[in-house]
């Protein structure tokens, strides 16, 4: 398994080289993480939550380790951690059967 904890370490430093790179870049980026939560309608555990689905549906290392770190931080329960994560399942194996149709409707477009 990997060693969260230092792969974060490292991916901030990466990280602090684009924003020296690139700083409107990281700074973009900053915006639109912070946009959400500044209209309070949800508490930050709940974004943290919400993040965790979402690293898992895009196969993010990074936002794995960073909102993992923050979710727990934000009082999070392993409980709680575990029914996002069976959300992002459920939307990965519904967005497969939804495609699994799309499929199907190119068959039958190309045998017709």
């Amino acid at each position: 398994m990997l060693d969260w904890i230092d792969y974060r370490k490292q991916l901030m430093g990466r990280i602090g080289e684009i924003a020296k790179l690139s700083p409107d870049t990281v700074k973009g980026y900053q915006t639109l993480s912070s946009a959400g939560q500044k209209t309070g309608h949800l508490d930050a555990k709940t974004h943290e939550l919400i993040a965790l689905a979402i690293a898992v549906t895009t196969r993010c290392d990074g936002c794995i380790t960073v909102h993992t770190a923050e979710a727990l931080k934000q009082g999070a329960t392993r409980e709680e951690i575990a029914e996002a994560l069976g959300v992002a399942v459920a939307l990965n194996a519904g967005a497969a059967l939804v495609y699994s149709a799309r499929v199907m409707d190119a068959v039958a477009a190309n045998q017709a």
